[in-house]
């Protein structure tokens, strides 16, 4: 394996915060990444502009290429979509003004920016009082083989309410 003469191995106790800066150093350093540095550099110009003309709609949007003119942009839902192309002659007429040569502007949904956000599922708990009932419920069915799956069941909530009390 060989190694660049940049190449810093990382040493305990000398973390570096990252910063913008060491990142472009970084892309310059190499030849194959010093080439897409421009397109970055433009992308994230483009995608600012962008922000600053619709700033609360774009929020949840991604400049996805820029290349003959033809802007596309990703939107992570067709409402999003719905609204936004209804202020896309105001986004390409700002464009314009501040030097992007913008003839086209596209819109591609793309779902999986939504899920890449995860949702923290909420864990139910149960007041005292219901904790307790559900107990005396799985106590006092019978043991027949129709109410086994249901004292499973209840054995397994209360197991769950206990341990998170």
């Amino acid at each position: 394996m060989m190694r660049s003469s940049s190449f810093v191995p990382y040493r305990q106790g000398t973390r570096q915060t990252p910063s913008a800066k060491g990142a472009a150093d970084f892309l310059r350093a190499n030849d194959k990444m010093a080439s897409i540095l421009p397109t970055v550099t433009r992308m994230a110009a483009l995608q600012k502009d962008c922000a600053a003309t619709l700033p609360a709609m774009f929020d949840s949007c991604t400049v996805l290429s820029f290349e003959s003119d033809r802007l596309v942009l990703a939107i992570p839902n067709a409402a999003i979509a719905s609204k936004l192309k209804q202020q896309l002659p105001k986004l390409q007429e700002s464009l314009h003004i501040r030097g992007w040569q913008v003839i086209a502007i596209r819109l591609k949904v793309q779902v999986t920016q939504g899920i890449a956000k995860k949702e923290t599922l909420k864990q139910l708990t149960l007041p005292f009082h219901a904790v307790s009932a559900l107990a005396t419920l799985e106590n006092t069915l019978e043991d027949s083989p129709r109410n086994h799956a249901l004292k499973a069941a209840l054995a397994a909530m209360l197991q769950r309410h206990r341990t998170t009390e």
